[in-house]
């Protein structure tokens, strides 16, 4: 049973990626290749280099994300990436896409003409660094003339780069509530959560960037579906974790555990990709596009 997968973007949220690859290796699915953007990128990179799910969430354990953040402001950014680079060296090392093993892509934003940068090659811990770098609060990464940026900013989940790794089906797991759900899922500011910004939600300039970021939301969610009808994966999972602030300091293992229980909902739907119909499907579009 193989699969591709997408993983989305999310902050912390993204750990919940975590729960999902740990069902999918447990019923037997295997991942024949991996996308990811932003959270979901550095999650991606590191199953493709070979961690486990279980050795995934122990890493992320002993350094939690909100550890990480606590670094001086570098270049365009409020927070510096200097211990993200550390973990990201210790968990990675120097491999290079080539080395993985498991077809990896990254997604990134071209600051310079807002179009995605689909990462296969080079350095795999300098593509999570693109990946990663949401404006405003991560500095961009520096590639030559251009400036990479948090690849959700076009692309929230990477279905067509997963696809264009492996024909096989491509499940995306979206970390935003379906479109129903929206008016009973607001997530928590990230202003609360944030290194020196915390005080800011007691002032007016705090409140009004509050009512800002809950605009972004919105549109970020608009853009998750627009993408995800648009590329139309053979299964979305949708982990719930809208209640989960994108920079919250939950447990690992609180949310992985929610992507425990959206991926074994999903296991019906699942097991059906794999029919003899479904099966047989597959190859006659495989053929007919030949």
């Amino acid at each position: 049973m193989d699969l591709c997968v997408a993983l989305g973007g999310g902050g912390v949220r993204g750990l919940a990626h975590i729960g999902v690859l740990k069902v999918l290796e447990r019923e037997g699915f295997r991942i024949r290749a991996i996308a990811g953007t932003s959270m979901g990128g550095v999650i991606a990179a590191m199953y493709a280099a070979g961690l486990s799910p279980d050795e995934i969430e122990a890493r992320a354990t002993e350094v939690p994300p909100m550890g990480l953040l606590r670094a001086r402001p570098d270049g365009a950014g409020m927070i510096g990436l200097g211990r993200v680079t550390e973990f990201l060296i210790q968990s990675i090392g120097t491999r290079t896409f080539a080395d993985l093993r498991v077809p990896l892509a990254l997604t990134a934003t071209n600051l310079e003409n807002g179009q995605e940068v689909v990462i296969t090659e080079g350095s795999v811990v300098e593509g999570i660094l693109a990946t990663i770098a949401l404006p405003g609060i991560f500095s961009p990464k520096i590639q030559g003339e251009t400036r990479l940026v948090d690849g959700g900013m076009v692309d929230p989940v990477p279905v067509r780069p997963a696809r264009a790794l492996f024909p096989a089906p491509v499940v995306a797991v979206a970390l935003s509530p379906r479109p129903e759900q929206w008016g009973d899922t607001h997530s928590p500011s990230p202003l609360g959560a944030l290194p020196l910004l915390d005080m800011l939600t007691r002032l007016r300039p705090g409140q009004a960037l509050n009512v800002f970021l809950r605009a972004l939301e919105i549109s970020a969610r608009l853009l998750t579906e627009l993408h995800l009808q648009i590329d139309q994966p053979d299964l979305i999972i949708r982990p719930a974790v809208s209640q989960v602030g994108l920079f919250d300091q939950k447990p690992v293992s609180e949310v992985a555990a929610i992507g425990v229980t959206a991926a074994e909902e999903a296991l019906p739907e699942l097991r059906a990709l794999f029919t003899p119909r479904r099966r047989a499907s597959r190859r006659l579009k495989t053929w007919f596009r030949a």
